[in-house]
């Protein structure tokens, strides 16, 4: 086996993401406006309205039966405005890496789009006020495992056979190979990208959700979202393992088990609407 690639390689790389050369132009772009403390709602629309790909992809996202948006959005504006400027970045950002996933893992983008939805799904059986939030954060939670798989091509394909042969999870199996899991270099880019704490800590800990200090809901959330998209068997995510929840993480929601057989149903619902916005 390899060498284990160090955190200081693996952060600098995520560092300067926006000069690697498997990152394509748009992201580049996208990741330098991600960054500005201070980006406008107007910013962001004109960079969006710039490119007629990605306009078209945000506005069959937002308004898609997997996203469940009541009403249709015509611009982009318009959705910024109603969604929030946070929920937007997400959404590019998601929408940005689509061919990125394709690359890095067959499979990963269907499964990151039912965690989206599982995951909104349950934000509002838990009454929140932004369940868009908790749907961003099921789109983006495995990020990190696309800047490995491209930039550590060899090494990632080495944990993914390792999870197959030996029947292990691939955060397991990443261990072989890399000093930071995917969940704690998703984290490194979700605070190089300025977004908020509640999505960061989504991200960094979806695997270990009560270590999330300031959003402990939020992160059980999409900790169990990723669990039942698994479970359901919709897409990859790098192994065949279905993790056993994390029990502090499903006190906290109070979930019946009405709600999850409700959640599986809604979630089914979505299935093909999921397909139908992966289609080009």
């Amino acid at each position: 086996m390899s060498e284990v690639i160090e955190s200081k390689v693996l952060r600098h790389r995520i560092e300067n993401i926006g000069s690697l050369p498997t990152v394509p132009d748009t992201l580049r772009k996208l990741s330098r406006i991600m960054e500005k403390p201070n980006v406008s709602l107007t910013e962001v629309a004109s960079f969006v309205q710039s490119d007629p790909a990605l306009t078209f992809r945000i506005l069959k996202m937002v308004n898609s039966a997997v996203y469940g948006f009541p009403g249709r959005i015509a611009s982009v504006s318009h959705a910024i405005m109603l969604l929030g400027l946070n929920v937007v970045k997400g959404l590019l950002l998601g929408v940005s890496v689509f061919e990125l996933m394709q690359k890095a893992m067959s499979g990963l983008y269907e499964h990151s789009m039912g965690c989206a939805a599982a995951a909104r799904i349950i934000a509002q059986k838990k009454g929140l006020r932004e369940p868009e939030e908790a749907y961003v954060a099921g789109l983006i939670h495995d990020i990190g495992k696309v800047v490995m798989a491209l930039e550590f091509t060899k090494a990632y394909e080495g944990a993914l056979a390792l999870a197959e042969t030996e029947h292990i999870a691939i955060m397991q199996a990443e261990k072989k190979f890399f000093a930071d899991n995917h969940a704690a270099l998703g984290g490194v880019l979700s605070e190089k990208w300025r977004f908020p704490k509640k999505l960061t800590e989504a991200i960094l800990y979806h695997h270990q959700p009560r270590s999330a200090v300031l959003f402990p809901l939020e992160t059980a959330i999409v900790h169990l979202a990723d669990i039942l998209t698994k479970a359901r068997g919709l897409g990859f995510s790098g192994d065949q393992i279905v993790p056993i929840v994390d029990d502090a993480a499903f006190d906290r929601l109070e979930l019946s088990e009405e709600d999850i057989i409700d959640v599986f149903r809604e979630l089914e619902g979505s299935i093909e609407a999921t397909q139908e916005v992966l289609q080009q």
